[in-house]
């Protein structure tokens, strides 16, 4: 943008010093008489005046656009090395959490809590942000300010820890009825220590997630994060009785995906704003930051089971159409074939009702409209970001542009 300003104001000034260029150059054709030897000398000099001032000019346009670069690389962020301090305590805190007095409970509970398999931390990240990024003046008067930042931040990272365990927990049971063998590159836990353990590990981690949840004591909060739940709950359950109709239903299938991807992300951020006593506008504004975060994530999660492979993943690729799960890029092409509708009926038990699928896939738009669409919601919570309060500090401005930046690599990665 800045980048933009300078040029803009460069050109502006180069238009206007060709137009009274041009103008001479009328005025000299225009002319009757033929120049005199010192008008022509004078024509010279002219010449290298205004060679002089472009030599010039140009010089200048490479000094603003250096300047200008150097500025914009400048505030460019990475979201993750921006939180990666707190993250680690976060982290470490989350393994002393999930300790249980049953070893082998513990053993599974803390699977995928271990270093080298506990991921990026997504979700914590966005949330430890998200606090920052709202670390503006509260708009209630009623609130004490002094009174509610003096624990605010540790109440924060709670809700953030929470959302974590909420979120391998629900890994947990998906990998469990998805009768998954790997994740996040390694041995899925069901398939490790067995379905039951599997089950009651993320059973636990729901079990400890409500305990740090009570400890919060702010109702709305926990009405928030138990609604999550039930949105996982609801959402997978709409996954697996669909009718035919639901099953190649857009509308059906976006819902579906805020149940099981996007509620829980959203209704946290949602909890954080909450937390720092901010109004219910404010509030709706990092709830529909983490909504669209999520759907856009969800959507490029579903063209990445079609175009990446197992090692990139992290899980075997075309796993959703295996398991007779219709997702966006294919519903896009039955739009565009509608033929394709007969083969998703007969489900895709039968391999061969899997290739042609993904040979009207091929043909169709559909892996590109599913990248638009995600593109979409990651325009959406960017401008939800963009419409918050403003402040002067240099932290909630980093952070903010820490948060759009998220939703850009949301779209635009392989993994």
């Amino acid at each position: 943008m800045l980048f933009a300003r300078g040029w803009s104001q460069i050109s502006r000034r180069s238009i206007n010093r060709c137009r009274w260029l041009r103008s001479q150059q009328q005025q000299f054709h225009h002319s009757n008489h033929f120049p005199s030897p010192i008008d022509a000398s004078h024509k010279v000099l002219g010449c290298r005046v205004i060679h002089s001032w472009v030599s010039n000019a140009l010089s200048g346009i490479g000094q603003q656009i250096h300047h200008q670069s150097t500025a914009v690389a400048e505030e460019q962020v990475d979201p993750f090395s921006l939180v990666a301090d707190e993250l680690s305590l976060l982290t470490n805190r989350l393994r002393s959490m999930v300790v249980a007095e049953v070893p082998k409970l513990a053993s599974a509970a803390e699977y995928f809590f271990k270093m080298g398999v506990e991921g990026k931390r997504f979700r914590p990240t966005v949330l430890l942000l998200m606090a920052t990024a709202l670390n503006a003046p509260v708009l209630r008067p009623q609130v004490d300010v002094d009174s509610l930042s003096r624990d605010l931040r540790t109440r924060q990272q709670c809700i953030a820890e929470i959302t974590e365990m909420i979120h391998v927990a629900s890994l947990l049971h998906d990998d469990v009825l998805d009768d998954a063998d790997t994740r996040r590159g390694i041995g899925s836990l069901n398939f490790v220590m067995g379905n039951k353990l599997a089950v009651l590990a993320g059973d636990f981690l729901l079990s400890r997630a409500c305990v740090a949840l009570a400890s919060l004591k702010n109702t709305e909060v926990v009405s928030l994060l138990a609604t999550v739940v039930e949105h996982l709950v609801t959402g997978e359950i709409m996954q697996m009785t669909t009718s035919s109709d639901e099953r190649c239903s857009m509308e059906y299938y976006m819902q579906k995906t805020y149940y099981k991807t996007a509620s829980l992300i959203s209704n946290s951020c949602k909890a954080i704003a909450l937390l720092a006593g901010h109004t219910a506008e404010v509030s709706m504004l990092a709830f529909d930051y983490g909504k669209n975060l999520g759907l856009a994530f969800q959507l490029i999660d579903d063209v990445l089971d079609f175009t990446g492979t197992s090692a990139t993943l992290g899980k075997g690729s075309l796993s959703d159409i295996r398991h007779g799960i219709v997702t966006a890029p294919i519903l896009y092409a039955m739009e565009e074939f509608p033929q394709l509708r007969t083969v998703v009926d007969r489900g895709f038990d039968d391999p061969v009702n899997v290739e042609i699928a993904l040979d009207y896939l091929g043909k169709s738009r559909g892996i590109q409209r599913t990248r638009e669409l995600a593109r979409k919601h990651a325009n959406l919570a960017s401008a939800a970001v963009d419409a918050l309060p403003e402040s002067d500090d240099e932290d909630v401005q980093r952070s903010r542009r820490a948060l759009v930046e998220l939703t850009q690599r949301v779209i635009t990665r392989t993994k």
